[in-house]
């Protein structure tokens, strides 16, 4: 058994506002005229981002443990609970996710005219399923959110794709993601029968147990099959190029900038069964390794904007992986850093890319050319993300990549110098797509005649590249948030079986 882990109650249930208030700004939405209801949508979105920055003011990035917990009973035979809290690991996904969906709503301002109300009652009701899946703190309560996201994601595939294939890729999307719930609702179930004091699902108190090796090890892999198909984790990837290039391409950043599969490792799958995952930490690594290398050599062979960005991703989150498993507090800041970052570069870069399929009809890169000719500033903000994505100094994606690799060369040398090499790679692909999209000749008049950002497009990507600056030169602001709650996962994965 561990020591408690020390909880502070909210004074006001700040979570259930930011949780409640998103569904039914969808339901405001879904009731109005076309144009109210986009209005309804962004309001609800930004209310959104307020209360979670309230959230973020009141949080003591000092104190161990989870703040803003709120408690009540839901089904007490089986000892579930509507329990939500947030830690330092988790607090500030919350405005970061609301950011997110801010920009996604704004750049689907006109791009979305076939059922506009559905389609924004369904990101907002995505939304609410993020914020769940970050502030829930009971293993039934976070298996709902974590359901509950399919549903929307299969109808904004499916009914709003740009691809001739959507209809494919909703359905696969969502058959992968309901195989996965398997597996955790499976490893759910085995640790609440495990509690010496009856059945129970409450994750404050399943951390307080010790199991033998054996149930571990049978833990551990349920629950890290169900986040690697999320995740994705090679070879569990084949939903993502197929939904790149179907789907809507806001609909794509959220998916790429929002990766809740790498937090259910590190919130679930590992201080849920520590001993397990030191045991399979050789083949994690070795899984790590080959997402990174195939991802970043499927990356250089793509000849289309979208599917060479989606197997960048599979390459990066497979590094931010890596970080996880080196089991270092580097390596675990470096990945929850990370994780961070892709909701304002990964999101950021696919949201400019539906800005220029909305104008060009195209993202096939040799149907491009010459973009920062008629679109200088959208072919600026371009460099400025993708630069970050690469972990250039100055932005954000550098402090997370160094922590990272740093954590990684710790303890696996060849994982690091494989991270290393997969630098190069990923500035070999993107600066060969850019230099060919954006720049030479243009190909096509559509290009020439197009208009650059829009204000509402430019308030978009002002914002993001403010913030991929301001953690570039000031990475302490986030590492504070992290530091508490890192060292206290890495006392947690040192409690091994007695």
């Amino acid at each position: 058994m561990t020591e408690a882990i020390p909880m502070t109650s909210a004074a006001f249930p700040w979570l259930s506002l930011l949780i409640l208030l998103l569904p039914l700004g969808g339901l405001i939405a879904a009731s109005l005229a076309p144009r109210e209801a986009r209005w309804a949508a962004l309001a609800t979105s930004v209310g959104a981002l307020l209360i979670s920055l309230v959230i973020v003011s009141g949080f003591n990035p000092a104190q161990s443990g989870f703040q803003f917990v709120e408690r009540s009973l839901w089904i007490p035979s089986l000892d579930i609970n509507y329990l939500l809290g947030v830690d330092g690991l988790s607090v500030l996904f919350l405005p970061f996710t609301a950011l997110l969906f801010i920009g996604v709503i704004l750049a689907s301002w006109n791009a979305i005219q076939n059922l506009p109300r559905l389609f924004f009652a369904l990101l907002l009701l995505l939304e609410m399923a993020m914020m769940g899946i970050f502030s829930a703190l009971d293993t039934i309560l976070f298996f709902l959110f974590w359901e509950l996201s399919v549903l929307p994601l299969y109808f904004l595939i499916s009914l709003w794709g740009i691809g001739p294939n959507r209809r494919y890729a909703g359905v696969k999307y969502t058959l992968f993601m309901l195989s996965s719930g398997v597996p955790l609702l499976l490893g759910f179930v085995v640790l609440a029968l495990q509690h010496p004091n009856g059945i129970s699902f409450d994750y404050t108190r399943l951390l307080h147990i010790a199991h033998t090796h054996d149930y571990q090890t049978a833990i551990f892999i349920l629950l890290a099959l169900a986040f690697a198909v999320k995740l994705p984790l090679f070879p569990l990837h084949s939903w993502l190029p197929v939904v790149a290039q179907e789907a809507p391409t806001q609909v794509v950043a959220l998916l790429v900038g929002l990766k809740v599969g790498v937090y259910g490792m590190i919130r679930f799958a590992f201080p849920l069964a520590p001993s397990a995952a030191q045991d399979f930490q050789y083949i994690l690594i070795g899984l790590g390794m080959l997402g990174v290398l195939y991802g970043a050599l499927a990356a250089l062979g793509q000849t289309n904007l979208r599917r060479m960005l989606a197997f960048s991703s599979l390459s990066h989150v497979a590094m931010v992986f890596l970080g996880v498993v080196s089991m270092t507090q580097q390596g675990l800041q470096g990945a929850i850093f990370q994780l961070l970052n892709f909701t304002v570069i990964a999101g950021g870069l696919f949201i400019l890319i539906g800005f220029i399929y909305q104008r060009v009809g195209s993202s096939e890169i040799p149907s491009l050319g010459g973009i920062a000719k008629s679109m200088p500033l959208l072919t600026s903000f371009f460099f400025i993300l993708g630069a970050a994505n690469l972990g250039i100094p100055g932005t954000s994606g550098f402090p997370a990549e160094f922590l990272l690799t740093v954590g990684v060369l710790e303890t696996y040398l060849g994982a690091g110098l494989l991270a290393l090499f997969s630098i190069i790679l990923a500035a070999a692909y993107f600066l060969s797509a850019y230099r060919q999209a954006f720049l030479g000749k243009t190909r096509h008049a559509s290009i020439s005649e197009s208009p650059d950002l829009k204000p509402r497009e430019l308030a978009i990507m002002l914002l993001f590249t403010t913030l991929v600056l301001l953690f570039g030169f000031y990475p302490q602001g986030l590492l504070d948030f992290i530091s508490i709650g890192s060292v206290d996962w890495l006392e947690r994965m040192t409690l091994l079986v007695e």
